[in-house]
């Protein structure tokens, strides 16, 4: 573990290659496990406010998943994630025609409807992010559906920081990644 700025950072994140392979997984980050997609309040606050731009790309599960739970739920512990269909897929997922799992917001998004791609808690993973009152800690989330993705990153050669680039800078800022590839740079030397 390292520090930036107010953040703790696993060298995993670093140490460890991934890269996302869809045409063997099929999306299963987003259609398995128990709980949805963590949310921010001001996130919760966004899906709600762009839901009927995103309604139209989404599958009638999803619709009605959301219309009985809402465009975000509070877990046990008071937390909120995106609501379920049925306990199982993110009520935003839609599906291509190789039944490949996608993002219906990040499908509005690309199709010019909203200006928010997905939830930060998404668009980073297998970055995790759990925040504490005095610092942020940078966690690699290792999923054994995600070893293809590993697989795939090795082979060519593309390190956990690298593949999440875009979702640590729109996180924690330009400057803190800049920071971060220098991190990078001294372990690998």
């Amino acid at each position: 573990m390292f520090q930036l700025g107010k953040t703790i950072v696993s060298e995993a994140i670093i140490e460890n290659d991934f890269l996302c392979n869809l045409s063997a997984c099929k999306g299963a980050c987003c259609i398995d496990g128990d709980a949805g997609a963590p949310l921010t309040e001001e996130e919760a606050s966004t899906l709600e406010a762009i839901y009927p731009k995103v309604k139209p790309y989404l599958r009638k599960e999803g619709i009605a998943a959301i219309e009985a739970q809402g465009t975000s739920v509070k877990t046990a512990f008071n937390e909120l994630e995106t609501p379920l269909i049925n306990g199982a897929d993110c009520a935003y997922v839609i599906f291509d025609k190789k039944k490949t799992a996608l993002c219906g917001i990040e499908e509005a998004y690309n199709q010019g409807q909203v200006d928010w791609k997905k939830p930060i808690s998404c668009h980073l993973y297998p970055v995790r992010v759990k925040e504490y009152t005095e610092f942020s800690a940078v966690n690699y989330d290792k999923w054994d559906i995600c070893d293809d993705a590993c697989t795939l990153g090795k082979e060519l050669q593309v390190p956990i920081y690298k593949f999440v680039k875009e979702a640590l800078i729109r996180k924690f800022g330009e400057d803190w990644y800049s920071e971060l590839e220098k991190v990078a740079d001294k372990m690998k030397s």
